[in-house]
């Protein structure tokens, strides 16, 4: 018996319905079936649903002899199921990856409730994609499962029966089926979730609900749409015949009445004429239903008296008056503006402050990479010098108590900007920054350049994005020093950014933990991540990719963990500039670290770097632990974005094209073999030439000192002494026994 029965109709979406089909058979949670109702329609959609039948026998076909409706069609669904628990999904809507497993493990860590109610995102046909508003009331805070009554706000959400799980021995004991009609979801959900003992939610967008530019239901215009009133007949009646939900129905009348105002006035869903027939009946569907006490908002007075003419006078006012306050709100804030720049001119007559210092990143604001590693050293080797760091409200815990915490376009932000004598960014402060004469800007980048940076994007239309190169060479223009790793890194930013900085070739400062931390350090990070203390941890960690939309990784997780074996564990991390996680399948030995906020931390924790074009190879490269290039789509990154260099021909370990090759890279042992340590060694000394510990001092004391300054001397790789991974400790004994992807062969891998 499956977990899941996904129950999808199907009527006229054959230009949407193989999407819909790959969604669920796609999933990572492959206990499941799909149960397919052709409710006899008359495009291709009954052919589509044959040919999904014939590829996967977890489809099952239903061709119903005649056209019933939505509501008909997953009644019948409904009858074929087998699954622990049932999902409804429309024919041109999809599941998003991995959505079946999120759901699977809230249902196990809620106790296996009635119903467990998930979040949606409607998607344009434009490409645009905007989350359900009210989202927040799927907090998985507090007690689960419960009650309708202790979370009645789940009530204000869209009346929708595809956002749900529903555990199908409480639908069949309570008897439920869909009624025939329009808006046939409205008696199914409203006495679903009154009757369930147990409720849970998950707060994340499982499904994508497609807003058709034309041939949806609810934009067609019909007397179907008519079909409202006994709809909520049935609601009510479910409530006269369970009197133990009579409290209830304040709630139901006022979620009725404004479902009905918003089908009066939603142009197009009404035929012409129909309007006052529309209101009479409403008329009286308040009046048969309703309780003391009812609010008397304009949408509830047209309802109740049918005032058309008054109700459009009242909204026109209502609509003036929120115009009103949009115009007031603008002018504030306009008016808030001005004063702000204003501020800005005048701090910019006043004396810099030869004592102060300003930091800030890319991501946010969050404290990290190269401008943190460079702020916790101006406090400690100038303790005079006092600094501060821009960063959101929602980042300011990750500050240190010591520095300044400084909110953006903020009076104390412009007064900071203007006359701090230490400026430092990993990107660009913006175009409204004035650069005084005195003020030192420091640019630390973001790591070394593998990818194309800068004016080598004139010809990558694609990876630049209209970028304004005019702008840009005017910011790098404002850049006093420019932070590089190696030389390779100088060349590059001296060619791409031309302008008169001076290149502080002193080593990364972000890597300067690696050169501080201790095996106690990799100890306590394991444990934090979860990883096992007899595991292999491998980072796949790709970089973002200009021609696709969205963290897709080009790697089957689930297939090269199962190939691997039982003693690896996969770490998972998206490229920042996603904002989303390449997998929500995590749990066991595939855990996603994309919100962590140190990619060093992480690093640490690893034992084996998976990557592609990121710089982070180099970066991890100072830990002298196995890096495998996983290049499969070289042609196509190198068309859209392209590289620096070549790092097939000089990489820092093997090279896999293929996902079969990189299996095989690690079931035959090359990813830590001599080999793979003698590339490394050649990469170190190319990349990592200066990342001994202490770069963020030099770096430090060349800017505040000048030339003079004496500098600590570099130490070699050879005569470094990183940090080991957690791995080199474990005894020297087959980690797993893979079979290799080209045969039947076996082959042992050690360490």
């Amino acid at each position: 018996m499956p977990r899941f029965s996904v129950i999808v109709p199907a009527y006229k979406v054959q230009a949407y319905l193989e999407e819909c089909l790959i969604s669920v058979l796609d999933q990572s949670y492959p206990d499941l079936e799909v149960i397919a109702v052709d409710d006899c329609s008359p495009d291709a959609c009954g052919a589509v649903i044959d040919e999904f039948a014939a590829r996967d026998p977890r489809v099952r076909p239903l061709h119903l002899p005649e056209n019933v409706g939505l509501g008909r069609a997953r009644n019948a669904g409904l009858e074929q199921a087998r699954g622990d628990y049932v999902l409804f999904l429309d024919g041109d809507d999809t599941l998003t990856p991995d959505a079946l497993q999120d759901i699977a493990d809230r249902l196990k860590e809620t106790s296996e409730p009635d119903v467990l109610v998930f979040d949606y995102a409607r998607t344009y046909w434009t490409g645009r994609t905007v989350r359900n508003r009210l989202s927040g009331v799927l907090s998985e805070q507090g007690p689960a499962p419960f009650r309708l009554d202790d979370r009645p706000g789940l009530l204000s959400l869209l009346m929708v029966v595809w956002n749900k799980a529903y555990r199908r021995e409480f639908v069949e004991r309570e008897g439920f089926t869909f009624p025939p009609g329009y808006y046939e979801d409205t008696p199914w959900t409203f006495p679903v979730l009154l009757t369930a003992e147990t409720i849970a939610t998950l707060d994340r967008v499982c499904v994508h609900y497609r807003q058709r530019r034309q041939g949806s239901i609810l934009g067609s215009t019909s007397r179907r749409h008519f079909d409202v009133f006994d709809q909520y007949d049935r609601v009510f009646a479910h409530l006269d015949a369970h009197p133990e939900l009579a409290r209830w129905r304040p709630a139901l009348f006022s979620r009725m009445v404004d479902h009905l105002a918003t089908v009066f006035v939603r142009r197009g869903r009404l035929p012409r004429g129909s309007h006052g027939e529309f209101l009479r009946l409403a008329r009286d569907h308040h009046r048969r239903h309703r309780v003391p006490g009812a609010p008397l908002r304009p949408r509830h007075l047209l309802v109740r008296f049918g005032a058309h003419r008054t109700f459009r006078l009242l909204s026109l006012a209502s609509r003036l008056t929120r115009g009103t306050r949009r115009l007031a709100a603008g002018a504030a804030r306009r008016s808030a503006a001005v004063a702000l720049r204003a501020h800005y001119r005048l701090q910019l007559c006043l004396p810099l402050r030869a004592d102060r210092a300003v930091f800030t990143t890319e991501a946010g604001g969050r404290y990290g990479c190269n401008p943190a590693a460079l702020e916790s050293a101006f406090r400690r080797l100038f303790p005079r010098i006092r600094t501060a760091w821009i960063a959101g409200p929602e980042h300011h815990h990750t500050i240190p108590a010591a520095t300044r915490r400084l909110r953006p376009g903020s009076a104390a932000y412009w007064t900071a900007l203007a006359r701090s004598r230490y400026l430092v960014h990993n990107a660009d402060f913006g175009p409204q920054l004035v650069k005084r004469r005195g003020q030192i800007l420091v640019q630390t980048r973001q790591g070394t350049p593998l990818k194309r940076m800068g004016l080598d994007l004139q010809d990558r239309p694609a990876a630049a994005r209209d970028a304004d190169v005019t702008r840009m060479l005017r910011t790098a223009d404002t850049w006093d020093y420019v932070v590089s790793g190696n030389r390779h890194s100088t060349l590059v930013w001296e060619r791409v950014f031309p302008s008169r900085f001076t290149t502080l070739e002193y080593g990364l400062p972000r890597n300067d933990v690696f050169a501080r931390s201790t095996s106690a350090d990799v100890t306590r990070l394991r444990e934090t991540f979860g990883i096992p203390a007899d595991a292999v941890a491998v980072l796949y960690a790709p970089t973002c990719r200009d021609y696709r939309r969205g963290p897709r990784p080009g790697l089957d997780l689930e297939r090269f963990l199962s190939r691997l074996g039982p003693r690896f564990v996969l770490l998972t991390r998206a490229h920042p500039s996603y904002g989303e996680p390449l997998t929500r399948a995590t749990g066991g030995r595939l855990i996603d670290v994309s919100d962590h906020p140190s990619v060093e931390s992480v690093c640490l924790a690893a034992d084996a770097l998976v990557t592609d074009f990121s710089s982070l190879m180099v970066d991890y490269a100072n830990l002298d632990r196995p890096i495998v290039v996983y290049a499969d789509d070289w042609e196509a990154y190198e068309a859209t974005r392209g590289t620096c260099f070549d790092v097939r021909a000089f990489p820092p370990g093997a090279v896999a094209r293929s996902e079969d090759e990189l299996i095989d890279i690690f079931a035959t042992g090359h990813w830590c073999g001599s080999r793979s340590t003698r590339l490394r060694a050649a990469f170190r000394e190319r990349f990592c030439l200066y990342d001994d510990g202490r770069a963020a001092e030099r770096i430090v004391r060349r800017v505040v000192l000048g030339e003079n300054a004496e500098l600590p001397s570099v130490v070699p790789p050879e005569g470094r002494h990183p940090v080991p991974s957690a791995a080199a400790g474990l005894p020297t004994v087959p980690l797993a026994t893979v079979p290799a992807p080209g045969g039947p062969a076996r082959a042992a891998e050690r360490l």
